[in-house]
């Protein structure tokens, strides 16, 4: 199964990704991690994502598609994955077809999660991060011990991007602006798979397992 999933800010596309990849033995590789896994590779591609990175600037859609490319040829992406996060935009997903069909192969499906945008932000705004190894945790669901995360002991600390409602609207505006196209995209190819990101995550998961 090869499927990509995309959604605002706040959707619970990375929870649900780990799901996904348990039930269907896909790995589920975020944006985030595959940047991470280029930069400690110190590919080329990775050192040129770095310098991007530390800027603090969004890595350029060449890139980040050739960084894709590199992460998705290693051995456990072969059989099927799961990508969250990318495509981002519609250029990316056109480029990202046209690197499938030089695989002799296709997508299986787009999931995209909807919540309404005062979930969003209400989700965000809750939002806690392990600072050693990035486990993400929320005010509703603590680690069990005094903010300390359950995995690897680490702090369990406020996320800098999640700190302000202003910088969380001009996120989940970004999203509209460029992601939420990929929803066309994806239907004109019978492909889109449409999700309420509302409710329990067992609810939302069971959702997602009757349209895949």
């Amino acid at each position: 199964m090869r499927i990509v999933i995309f959604g605002p800010q706040g959707a619970g596309k990375g929870t649900q990704s780990a799901l996904i990849s348990d039930k269907y033995q896909i790995p589920a590789v975020s944006t985030g991690e595959i940047f991470r896994w280029a930069i400690k590779g110190k590919t080329s591609l990775g050192l040129k994502v770095l310098s991007f990175v530390d800027k603090g600037k969004l890595v350029p859609d060449e890139l980040t598609i050739g960084v894709v490319r590199e992460r998705l040829e290693a051995g456990d992406a072969v059989d099927g994955f799961l990508l969250d996060g990318f495509p981002r935009n519609v250029l990316q997903a056109e480029r990202f077809d046209q690197m499938l069909s030089e695989w002799g192969t296709s997508l299986d499906g787009a999931l995209v999660l909807e919540v309404p945008e005062d979930v969003s932000l209400r989700r965000l705004l809750g939002r806690r991060v392990c600072s050693q190894c990035g486990r993400n945790y929320h005010l509703d669901s603590p680690p069990a011990v005094d903010w300390t995360c359950d995995d690897c002991g680490g702090q369990v600390v406020e996320r800098v991007d999640d700190h302000e409602e202003a910088t969380i609207r001009g996120r989940l505006n970004l999203y509209h602006e460029q992601t939420e196209p990929l929803k066309n995209y994806y239907q004109e190819q019978g492909l889109l798979r449409q999700v309420g990101g509302e409710g329990t995550t067992e609810e939302v998961f069971a959702r997602i397992t009757r349209v895949l």
